[in-house]
C-alpha cells in the first residue's frame, strides 16, 4: 500500500477564517488533538507575523507529527540568510518549514513587482537555505493552478527551482479556490508527467465551489501523495478542504482504502466526532449538523420508509457504520413518522416496545398533535424521548417544580449608566422537601446575560441529591424561532446542552411566552440527563 501523508494547517489558514482567533491555549489544544489523530505535519502558524503565533513555537509540545513553521520566500533584494522575515520562521527552529511562493507570473509582476527569473532565484535560494540548516523544505506553489493554465512552462519553473534546491514537497496550491476537480486532476498529471516525482507533490485546494474534497482526491488520483486540508473545513473566505471529511473517505471508501495507507488509525477515526466538536467548542461554534460523517444529522433518518428499511439492515439507508467515525445513528421523530420510527428511536434510548402495541399509536399522535402545536422533535431527540417515556409510564419524576418567577429591572449604575439587571427564583419540591434558589444573570465582566441565563442558574443552583450530576451538563446553544405571527404568536425554544462525556442533547419548549418555553426546554434537559446516567428519584 502507498503511502499519502496527511498536512494540517487548521493552525494556520484555519485562523484565516472569518471570526476565528485562536489563543495560544488553543493552538496548544488543537495542536494535541491533531497529534492523538494521527496526522503527519502540523502547520503551527507563522513565526513572526504575530504574538500568538511566535509564542505557540516557544511553547509547542513534542509531537509524533512534524511540527511546521509557514513563512515565505525571501524578498527581492536580500539573501536568504539575511532577511529577517524568513529568520523569524528558522528560528522557531521547527523539523520543517513550508515556505509560500509565486507560481503565478501575473502575481510575480503585479503583486511582487519583480522579474520572473528573480522569483525562481527567491524560491531557489530560500529552499536551499533550509536544507542547508537542516530542515525539512516544502514549498507552497501559490496560485499554481491559475498560473499553469497562463503559463505552464513558468509554474513548472517554479516547481523545478525549489526540487532543485532541495524540497522534500512541492505543492500545488489553488489559492482562489476556483479549479474543478477534473482539471486539477489533469493538472496534476500533467505536472507528473513533466518529470515532478508524485511521492513530493502535494496539494492544496480551498473550497470556493465547494469542491475542495473532491479536488483533492482527484489530484490523489492523479499521483499527488501529500494532502493539506483543515479541521471542519476552516479557511478563509469558504474555507478549505476539510481534513474531517477527507480522512475517513482515505480509510473507508474504494479505491483509497484498499490502495493507501494513511497516518491515522481504525482506533483514532473512531474518535473524529470528538475532535472535531472539540474544535467547535474551542471556537464557541455550534457544530454543523449536516456535515459529512461527523454531523448530528449525518445518520439522520427522519422519512417512516427509511426507518423501517434500516431496523432490517442499517445499510439500506447508511453509506458506513457511524460508530467507525465515533458517530451515532438518529431516528428523528415528526409529524411524518411512523410506527418504525417510532420503536427505532426508543430502541435506541433503551426502551423496547413490541410492534403493535397499542400505546405506540397513541405517542405517534400526541407527536403529531404537539408538533401542530409548534413543536419540533425531529430537532429536539431528548424532548421527544421524555414524550414518549411519559406514554409508557416510564417517566421518573425527579423534582416537581412550585414555582419560578423572574424579573428584569432597567437602572443607573453608580457610574450613572443604565443598565439591565434580570434576577430569577426557583421552588422545586424533591422527595417532599421544599428548595430555594435565586440567581442574578450577571456574569464576572458585570454585564447583564439576560432572564433567560438567571433561569437556569437558579433552576440549576440547588437540585439536592442531583446536584452533581446537573453541574456536569452546561448550555452550549440556545434557539428561538416565532411559529406563528400577530397577537397569536408562539415561540419555541431549543436548547443544546452537553456533559463532560461529549453527549450533546436537544430539548424543545412551546409557549406564547419566551421565559416559559425556556424554562420547558431547561427543566427537560436537566431530566435527560438524570435518566441517561441512571440516578434514581429521591424518596
Amino acid at each position: 500500500m502507498e503511502r499519502l501523508y496527511l498536512y494540517d494547517t487548521t493552525l494556520r489558514d484555519g485562523q484565516q477564517t472569518q471570526g476565528v482567533q485562536f489563543s495560544t491555549a488553543d493552538k496548544l489544544a488543537i495542536a494535541g488533538a491533531l497529534d492523538a489523530l494521527g496526522v503527519d505535519y502540523i502547520e503551527g502558524g507563522w513565526p513572526g507575523a504575530n504574538p500568538t503565533d511566535s509564542e505557540f513555537f516557544t511553547t509547542a509540545p513534542a509531537t509524533r507529527a512534524v511540527m511546521t513553521a509557514f513563512g515565505m520566500t525571501r524578498r527581492a533584494g536580500r539573501s536568504a540568510e539575511n532577511d529577517d522575515v524568513l529568520a523569524a520562521v528558522v528560528n522557531a527552529g521547527t523539523g520543517a518549514v513550508c515556505l509560500v511562493g509565486k507560481a503565478h507570473d501575473f502575481h510575480v509582476f503585479a503583486a511582487l513587482g519583480i522579474t520572473l527569473d528573480e522569483n525562481l532565484e527567491n524560491i531557489r535560494a530560500s529552499v536551499a537555505h533550509l536544507v542547508a540548516l537542516g530542515r525539512e523544505a516544502l514549498y507552497d506553489a501559490e496560485h499554481f493552478f491559475d498560473g499553469y493554465r497562463a503559463n505552464p512552462r513558468y509554474a513548472l519553473a517554479c516547481l523545478r527551482a525549489a526540487l532543485e534546491a532541495g524540497a522534500r514537497w512541492v505543492v500545488l496550491c489553488d489559492t482562489n479556490g476556483g479549479t474543478l476537480p477534473a482539471e486539477v486532476g489533469r493538472i496534476t498529471a500533467e505536472v507528473i508527467a513533466s518529470g515532478v516525482p508524485g511521492d513530493r507533490l502535494g496539494i492544496h485546494c480551498h473550497d470556493d465551489t465547494g469542491n475542495a474534497v473532491a479536488a483533492s482526491l482527484a489530484a490523489v488520483d492523479a499521483g499527488a501523495r501529500q494532502v493539506q486540508g483543515t479541521l471542519n473545513g476552516l479557511g478563509e473566505r469558504c474555507g478549505n478542504a476539510n481534513l474531517t471529511t477527507l480522512i475517513p473517505t482515505l480509510l473507508l471508501k474504494e479505491p483509497y482504502a484498499s490502495r493507501y495507507r494513511i497516518g491515522v488509525s481504525a482506533e483514532a477515526l473512531g474518535g473524529l466526532v470528538r475532535v472535531s466538536r472539540q474544535l467547535d467548542d474551542i471556537l464557541n461554534r455550534v457544530p454543523l449538523r449536516s456535515a459529512p460523517y461527523v454531523g448530528a444529522s449525518a445518520f439522520a433518518h427522519k422519512a417512516g420508509l427509511h426507518a423501517s428499511a434500516i431496523l432490517k439492515d442499517p445499510a439500506t439507508y447508511e453509506h458506513i457504520d457511524p460508530a467507525r467515525v465515533g458517530n451515532e445513528r438518529i431516528i428523528p421523530m415528526s409529524n411524518q413518522a411512523g410506527q418504525s420510527n417510532l420503536r427505532a428511536r426508543m430502541l435506541a434510548a433503551g426502551i423496547a416496545v413490541v410492534p403493535g402495541d397499542p400505546r405506540l399509536g397513541r405517542i405517534l399522535e400526541l407527536v403529531k398533535e404537539r408538533e401542530d402545536q409548534g413543536y419540533a422533535y425531529d430537532g429536539a431527540q431528548a424532548s421527544f424521548e421524555l414524550l414518549a417515556r411519559a406514554g409508557l409510564g416510564l417517566l421518573p419524576e425527579y423534582f416537581e417544580v412550585k414555582r419560578y418567577r423572574v424579573t428584569v429591572e432597567r437602572r443607573k449604575n453608580k457610574y450613572d449608566r443604565m443598565v439591565s439587571l434580570s434576577e430569577a427564583v426557583v421552588v422545586v419540591k424533591i422527595g417532599g422537601q421544599k428548595m430555594l434558589s435565586v440567581s442574578e444573570s450577571m456574569d464576572e465582566t458585570g454585564s447583564d446575560r439576560g432572564p433567560v441565563n438567571a433561569l437556569s442558574k437558579a433552576l440549576a443552583k440547588d437540585l439536592g441529591p442531583y446536584q452533581a450530576v446537573i453541574d456536569d451538563m452546561k448550555l452550549v446553544d440556545f434557539k428561538v424561532r416565532i411559529t406563528q405571527g400577530g397577537t397569536e404568536a408562539v415561540t419555541r425554544v431549543i436548547i443544546d446542552s452537553e456533559d463532560s462525556a461529549g453527549r450533546r442533547w436537544s430539548t424543545v419548549g412551546v409557549s406564547p411566552n419566551i421565559v416559559d418555553a425556556s424554562f420547558e426546554a431547561l427543566r427537560e434537559a436537566m431530566v435527560w440527563k438524570l435518566i441517561r446516567d441512571g440516578v434514581e428519584p429521591a424518596t
